[in-house]
């Protein structure tokens, strides 16, 4: 049974989404303190939040169960990502939910800012009939420039066409034909996009980089008598620069539904004659409100129940089709992983490379890299890997893995091959699928065969001469250890040079024996691995 806490208001339909899910358990906590959040978590395996929730790291540090985070909306700066992907859990937001909400709601703000309804309001309940004072101005013909030009910022742009307005728009991936194809015509600079237009609405994430992107110098930079929408995320704009701005008649006036503090500490730009306020209405409305629900329940229940990732904001989407798909490669990455890890214990890890060739090259490759990470890194820390957290993880402890893809491969359909470069020298590893499901690794450094990579191998390595078989196969009968499988491969063709042995048991040898089997030869060397039994899932992956 799958535990879903809920700690923000959510629409009923969202909840009813998650109570119709059989194998779902849903908890409703609200107003629920910071460790009361902290040890609400340690006993579920998702969480679905509003804005009223903050996930900070220190709430999220040391979560071993919580699997994802769903935000019913669109803006995830009260989730602390860097924390949450350390800990191994996936965060997703619902960024289609509130979109018309939102497009509406800045278009009612320009609209309200362009003909001055709030004081006009104002006025008349005070039974005034004051039709001079609130003059205002048209639409059509004026500029905007729509900054962000994502799922809400492209609706916007649709509206002020309908508004015969002339649209220009700032985003660093659109394409030039995209826009041509809206009416809109892109800037990939925001210092020159600024000096062009009349008004200006922002609908950037709030980021490092677009944190403070509409300061005092762009201000200054802009026509006088411009006028500003911010209905994003508070903090974009730099509201003392706006008021200032304002406040020396250089901006005509602004319409912001939020803030860098909510509710605003600060009330010097609130409070200015020519700034219309809202408290952060742009997502309500009672259908944005049941679509965000929705949309965050059906998330987490895609990926608790079918590991299906849509929507996330730390790591790449993958639909429930696409993880059937990649199961088996993720988990032949995963045991190359675990088997690199035994081989090189103790040697010192440098760096490690992952080659994909033939039809895993064609894979997510980034996913299958993180799974063997994850099955480098999982025996040597004491905390949980996987695919999520793997890369930051291995960059934390200064480990570099890096991927290469060619469609070339000689022998087989596919293959994965792995060189790990430790203190004391190279380590490499290729493996393949046979069919839809059946794991073989096919090299092992210069040696190369077929072996089964399930269970317990006892690698062995020797000289090439008669009666080594025999003598191994005596000593681990007569320890009760039976041999399940084995493969044997040798560098060259002919007899009496080096070669390998791999030996799937069914028990572990006993110190004794190992040590009888070390000292047949000289040149013997002999090591155990455990991997995952045949046919055993990945430990990571939520849906059993």
């Amino acid at each position: 049974m799958h535990r879903v806490l809920i700690t923000d208001s959510l629409s009923k339909a969202g909840l009813k989404v998650l109570e119709q899910t059989p194998g779902i358990e849903v908890v409703i906590r609200s107003g629920l303190t910071p460790q009361q959040v902290r040890e609400e978590l340690k006993s579920v395996d998702a969480i679905i939040i509003r804005s009223g929730t903050t996930l900070t790291a220190e709430i999220l540090e040391g979560q071993e169960r919580l699997k994802c985070i769903a935000r019913a909306g669109v803006g995830v700066d009260n989730i602390n990502l860097e924390a949450a992907t350390r800990a191994g859990v996936l965060v997703m937001n619902t960024p289609s939910g509130n979109t018309i909400s939102t497009a509406e709601h800045t278009f009612a703000m320009m609209l309200a800012l362009s003909r001055n309804i709030g004081p006009a309001h104002a006025s008349m309940k005070a039974g005034k009939w004051d039709r001079k004072s609130f003059q205002g101005t048209q639409l059509a013909g004026k500029t905007l420039a729509v900054l962000g030009l994502g799922r809400i910022g492209l609706s916007v742009a649709a509206r002020a066409r309908a508004f015969e307005m002339n649209v220009l728009g700032y985003d660093p991936l659109i394409s030039e034909e995209k826009c041509k194809e809206l009416g809109i015509q892109l800037f990939r600079d925001v210092d020159e996009i600024v000096t062009r237009c009349d008004y200006l609405t922002v609908h950037t994430p709030l980021t490092e980089e677009t944190r403070g992107i509409i300061n005092a110098e762009r201000l200054a930079k802009m026509k006088k008598g411009v006028r500003i929408i911010n209905c994003a995320r508070g903090g974009i704009i730099d509201e003392q620069d706006l008021a200032a701005a304002i406040e020396s008649g250089h901006v005509a006036g602004a319409a912001l539904d939020v803030f860098v503090d909510e509710p605003p500490t600060d009330r010097r730009l609130v409070d200015l004659p020519k700034v219309l306020a809202t408290p952060h209405l742009g997502a309500s409305t009672d259908e944005a409100q049941e679509m965000v629900s929705i949309e965050a329940a059906e998330l987490v229940v895609a990926y608790l129940q079918r590991n299906e990732i849509r929507c996330a904001v730390n790591m790449a989407p993958v639909s429930a089709q696409e993880m059937v798909e990649l199961q088996h490669y993720l988990n032949l990455c995963y045991r190359l992983g675990l088997l690199s890890a035994q081989m090189i214990r103790g040697q010192g890890l440098k760096t490690a490379e992952v080659v994909y060739r033939g039809d895993a090259a064609a894979r997510k490759t980034r996913l299958l890299t993180n799974a063997f990470t994850a099955g480098l890194l999982e025996g040597a820390l004491d905390e949980s890997v996987n695919v999520i957290n793997a890369t930051s993880v291995a960059q934390a402890r200064g480990i570099h893995i890096r991927e290469s893809a060619t469609g070339d491969c000689e022998n087989f359909a596919s293959m994965v091959s792995v060189i790990v470069e430790t203190g004391q020298g190279r380590f490499e590893a290729s493996g393949t699928i046979f069919g839809n499901q059946f794991m073989r690794l096919v090299r092992l450094n210069e040696f190369q065969f077929e072996a089964y990579l399930d269970g317990l191998l006892l690698i062995y390595r020797h000289r090439d001469v008669p009666g080594v078989i025999g003598f191994i196969g005596t000593h681990l009968g007569e320890d009760n250890v039976n041999i399940a499988q084995m493969a044997l491969g040798r560098r060259s063709q002919a007899p009496g040079g080096a070669a390998a042995a791999i030996l799937n048991l069914d028990s572990t040898p006993s110190a004794e024996t190992l040590s009888k089997i070390r000292a047949y030869q000289p040149d013997t060397k002999v090591d155990i691995v455990r991997l995952p039994p045949a046919n055993a899932g990945l430990p990571w992956l939520t849906a059993r």
